[in-house]
Formats: structure tokens, C-alpha cells, sequence
């Protein structure tokens, strides 16, 4: 699938992206979006390490503000972590051409990110009553490798996953991550499987079709 057939724009950026700076760009291209004047986009970013607090965040999660740099996110969900060695992924869709259904959007998300760590042989699943994309570590104990959270606005969605590759773990531990104590983060490296950022992107490509075919009618071509 080159960019000439691609269902929705593709975008990675090298290097580390500010925050500030993608949140304005995501924002501007749902709105574009939404007045059918851009295709839907998915786009992959790596951030300086940094803290984003969700609609529902408690301030008591955050245990070290001083550590990094606290963002307001305007997306659903708590607080989470992102930084170098964590693949983002923001995924501007437009549910208003695509059956209007967050939740089935949600759960495709969801799926699309599970089949894709499967590619590397790591069995990720679904918890119930708990946000995120969920894996047994070397210690058998229950972790979290991947976080999602979503805003939808005029059916456009926007802001997305993240998916731990080899990230440095221990920078979760200045908050309560998405409000959930009681399980460890982990990481694809964490688990033994070392790979360079480009392996999981081509990973990902090479399933956007399924992801987008799960959802109803046809895509905005604007």
C-alpha cells in the first residue's frame, strides 16, 4: 500500500515532538477534517519525556510534578507518560463517515494494536473494566504495555495509543499511571523483544487496512 492508495494520510515524524506543538497540529487537522477539507490521518510521533493529564485525572496520581513537564490533554482518561522510546500514535478518523460508533472505534483500536504485537509474538489482550492493551511480563505477573485515549469531537477523533517499545520504565513512576496502581508497565524490550521503532511502524502499516475494514462504510475523501 503506497501513499497513492492509502485509505487515510500516513504521516511519521523523526526525532522527538514537542507536545505543545502535536497537540495544535492534531487539533487543527481534526477540525480540517470534520469541514471535509483533509483526509483522515494517522500519525506517529515520539515525545521528550513528559506527563499528560486526561479529563478524570486526580491530582494525588501525579507524585512527582517537578520531574517532567505536565500537559493538559483534552482527552479522556488520567495521567500517562510518554517519551522517547514509546511509539504514539495519533489517529484522526472520522466517525461521522464510519458508522458513528466510539465504542466499536475503540475496541478496533484496540484490536489493531493486539494483532500488530502479535507480529513479535507477544500474546496482548484485552481486561475487562480496565483501560489499555495488557500482557503477562517475565514475571507472569499482569502489566500494561499500552495506554489509549481517545477524544472525539463532531465525530472526528483524535488523540489515540501509545505502545511501549523501549521506553525507560522508570519514568512511570512519578504518576499513577491511567489511575492504576496495582499492575506494573512493561515493554516490548522489557519482554525480550529488542527492535528498532521502524520494525513496529511497518507492523502497524501493514495491518491499517484490517483496522479501517472493521470499521462501517467508506473512508472521507475530501
Amino acid at each position: 500500500m503506497d501513499a497513492t492508495t492509502a485509505p487515510v494520510d500516513w504521516l511519521v515524524s523523526p526525532g522527538l515532538t514537542p507536545y505543545p506543538a502535536a497537540l495544535e497540529a492534531m487539533q487543527a487537522r481534526a477540525a480540517a477534517i470534520g469541514a471535509g477539507e483533509a483526509r483522515e490521518q494517522i500519525w506517529l510521533v515520539e515525545h521528550p519525556p513528559l506527563y499528560t493529564a486526561g479529563t478524570s485525572a486526580d491530582p494525588a496520581e501525579l507524585l512527582t510534578g517537578d520531574r517532567f513537564p505536565v500537559f493538559r490533554a483534552g482527552r479522556g482518561g488520567r495521567y500517562t507518560y510518554h517519551g522517547p522510546g514509546q511509539r504514539v500514535g495519533y489517529v484522526m478518523i472520522n466517525l461521522g463517515e464510519r458508522g458513528r460508533d466510539v465504542r466499536r472505534f475503540v475496541h478496533q483500536l484496540e484490536g489493531w494494536l493486539i494483532d500488530t504485537l502479535g507480529d513479535f509474538g507477544v500474546s496482548a489482550r484485552r481486561a475487562e473494566g480496565r483501560v489499555g492493551i495488557w500482557v503477562d511480563d517475565r514475571e507472569g505477573r499482569e502489566a500494561k504495555i499500552g495506554a489509549i485515549g481517545v477524544r472525539v469531537t463532531r465525530w472526528v477523533t483524535f488523540h489515540g495509543f501509545a505502545i511501549n517499545i523501549d521506553p525507560d520504565l522508570s519514568h512511570f513512576g512519578g504518576i499513577v499511571p491511567c489511575g492504576i496502581a496495582e499492575y506494573p508497565v512493561t515493554s516490548l524490550a522489557d519482554l525480550g523483544k529488542t527492535m528498532e521503532m521502524q520494525d513496529f511502524d511497518r507492523a502497524l502499516h501493514a495491518r491499517l487496512d484490517m483496522f479501517l475494514d472493521a470499521l462501517p462504510q467508506g473512508c472521507n475523501r475530501a
